[in-house]
């Protein structure tokens, strides 16, 4: 059963067909977003975040951006390049997996209690199925934070974002999650765009 019957057929096909494993195999170890916008998500990540409890980020990278002053244990990274996880200083443990062959998580339920997902959403091509699986392996009411700016890799994002704007990537988000059964999901701009990139931010809890 699609979970997404009102998008148009072809809603999450991509430009670039090929192996998504080899686009991510040379370590990008820079920042999708500028300091401005990271220090309002760190900001954000502090008042979500439950201090030294365990915490899921996907889609990560070399950094998670959160706050330097809190301790959170463990925190457990997926992604798709090895280096990348590895130099990331706040990563307990990690994993590679391609989400988008393959959306079950090699976690228990209710073993998070909270999880990130920061400018990724663009790319997958099966978000209920991953966000249904956070879920799971989130305690209930913990928050579920997705963050997106307006940059990404145009080939590799999937058709329906590249053809909204941001505002309607919020909305798109929202539709994500509350299909993978999420609750009291909010929508909050961290950055206009103005003095920083953009970003939004789309929380629901478990």
């Amino acid at each position: 059963m699609n979970p997404l019957p009102e998008l148009p057929p072809g809603a999450f096909t991509k430009q670039d067909t090929g192996d998504d494993l080899a686009f991510y195999a040379p370590p990008r170890l820079v920042t999708h977003i500028d300091e401005g916008a990271v220090a309002s998500l760190t900001a954000h990540y502090r008042g979500l975040l439950p201090e030294n409890k365990p915490v899921l980020d996907i889609m990560s990278s070399w950094v998670s951006h959160l706050p330097p002053d809190r301790t959170y244990a463990p925190v457990v990274g997926h992604g798709m390049n090895a280096e990348e996880l590895a130099a990331n200083p706040r990563l307990d443990r990690w994993f590679v997996q391609d989400l988008n062959r393959d959306a079950t998580l090699p976690l228990d339920d209710r073993s998070f209690e909270g999880a990130l997902c920061c400018v990724g959403a663009q790319y997958l091509q099966q978000p209920v199925a991953v966000f249904t699986e956070v879920r799971r392996v989130l305690v209930p009411e913990a928050p579920l934070i997705v963050s997106f700016s307006n940059r990404c890799f145009p080939t590799k994002a999937v058709a329906i974002w590249r053809s909204l704007d941001i505002t309607g990537h919020a909305a798109l988000v929202r539709l994500y999650l509350e299909r993978a059964g999420f609750r009291h999901i909010t929508a909050d701009v961290l950055a206009d765009g103005r003095a920083s990139d953009p970003l939004i931010a789309v929380t629901g809890h478990a």
